[in-house]
Parts: C-alpha cells; sequence; structure tokens
C-alpha cells in the first residue's frame, strides 16, 4: 500500500532534524510500542504542527477531530485500516456505533467530516448511525452536502443507560463532541462504552497540563534519539484568566 508523502516549501536546517528521526526509525517504533502497552492511548486525535523552517512542534492537540473531509484521498485505506486497529485495541466486541457530532446543522463543511468518518467507519466493518444532541430535531433528517455526500440525524433516546436512535442499538458510542459546554445529563452514567471518555472534554481539560505532559515526552524522545527537545517543543506558558471577549 502507497504511503502518501507530504511536502513543505520550508526546507533547509529542518532536514538535518527529519534525517536524524528517518535514521532512529527502528528504536522510535520500539520505543511507541511500549508506550501504548504501557497507557490507553486516544481512540483518534488530530495534531496541529508549526513547521518554523529550524524547528518542528506541535501547538495543539484535538481528542475530538475534525477535518476529515480535507484528508488526501490517497489516505484513505490507511485510515480504515487505522480505524480497524483502534476498534480492536478499545473494545474488540464493537460492530455497531452510534456517532454523536456537534450541534452544527448549517456548519456544511463542518458535516462533511462527519460524512467522511462515518464512511471510513463503515469501510472498517462497523455499523454507524448519527445521534444528535439537538433538541429541535424530533425525527430522523436528511442534510445534502456540497460535495455530494450526505448525513442523516436521528433524535437519541435514553433508556435503562444506554443510548440508541430508532431501533438501533449500539455497542459502543463515538463523540465528535468536544463537550465545550460541559456533558450533558444524557450521556452521564452510561452502560456503554464512550470514546474518548468523558473527563476528555474541554469543560474538564485544561491546556496548560497537556503541555506539561507533552514537556516531559519530549524530553524523554529527544534523549532516546539524541536531539536538543527544543527543537520539538514549543514554548508555553500560563496565562491565567483571559476575557476572549
Amino acid at each position: 500500500m502507497p504511503v502518501p508523502h507530504l511536502s513543505t516549501a520550508l526546507r533547509g536546517p529542518i532536514l538535518e532534524l527529519e534525517n536524524r528521526i528517518i535514521n532512529a526509525m527502528p528504536t522510535i517504533e520500539h520505543w511507541l510500542r511500549k508506550k501504548w502497552r504501557e497507557h490507553a492511548i486516544p481512540f483518534y486525535c488530530s495534531v496541529d504542527l508549526r513547521n518554523s523552517g529550524f524547528k518542528l512542534a506541535p501547538v495543539d492537540t484535538n481528542l475530538f477531530p475534525g477535518g476529515f473531509n480535507n484528508l488526501n484521498p490517497e489516505f484513505v485505506p490507511l485510515c480504515v485500516q487505522a480505524m480497524m486497529s483502534a476498534i480492536e485495541k478499545i473494545c474488540p466486541e464493537t460492530h455497531s456505533v452510534l456517532l454523536i457530532p456537534e450541534n452544527h446543522t448549517r456548519n456544511t463543511f463542518y458535516l462533511q467530516n462527519v460524512a467522511t468518518l462515518q464512511n471510513i467507519m463503515q469501510r472498517a466493518g462497523l455499523n454507524v448511525r448519527l445521534g444528535t444532541l439537538l433538541p429541535e430535531i424530533a425525527a430522523a433528517t436528511q442534510i445534502d452536502l456540497p460535495d455530494g455526500q450526505s448525513v442523516t440525524l436521528e433524535p437519541i433516546v435514553r433508556k435503562d443507560n444506554k443510548l440508541s436512535v430508532g431501533n438501533f442499538e449500539p455497542c459502543a458510542v463515538l463523540l465528535n463532541n468536544d463537550l465545550s459546554t460541559g456533558v450533558p445529563d444524557i450521556l452521564q452514567g452510561l452502560h456503554q462504552t464512550v470514546m474518548p471518555p468523558l473527563h476528555a472534554g474541554w469543560a474538564t481539560r485544561k491546556k496548560s497540563n497537556h503541555f506539561a505532559a507533552y514537556d516531559r515526552v519530549a524530553q524523554e524522545f529527544s534523549e532516546l534519539i539524541g536531539i536538543d527537545p527544543w527543537l520539538i517543543n514549543p514554548r508555553f506558558s500560563s496565562c491565567g484568566e483571559i476575557n476572549f471577549l
């Protein structure tokens, strides 16, 4: 299976870092496998990288990623393979999944992301339906999208600490909703696997804690392959209370 290659206009000093990483790939892969045995890894996530030409560092990690519709089509077979691996590791008995997106109906770009994610999961052998937390959707509602895809949002029903839509009773619930306004009551105390876990929502996570943890990981990784951790680590500080308005 061909692996897509990404290119950037910024080259020069960053090539030395790239060569160091490529030459250390067996060591890195062994280190990653060890970490994956020691820790519960996220079901999915996306990382924003910044390339300054002389260093390359992540500046944000999203445990409820969007943008699946922006993936190069060449990535799709790899995504299907990764989806199968993630399901096998986290909940191997799962064959049906309720996907809960953000509360958007007019943001067609976001819904194209949801449609693509649903397609990847279906190609991985999963039965997937979309449940919405929006109270105004009282029946299955199809939304046609500009790229020719469509999504069907269905109202979620909770019974005996389990969620369902229509006659569809899923084994697991996958959140593509970052819970930034808190965890709604309908999601509390479920007897179903919920991915990512509710405590991963933005209502309870702090980015400063995330970067403090990443700082430790970057230090260990840099010692592993013999580089200055500054090359892969952004500068960060906690600014306290900020009024974004």
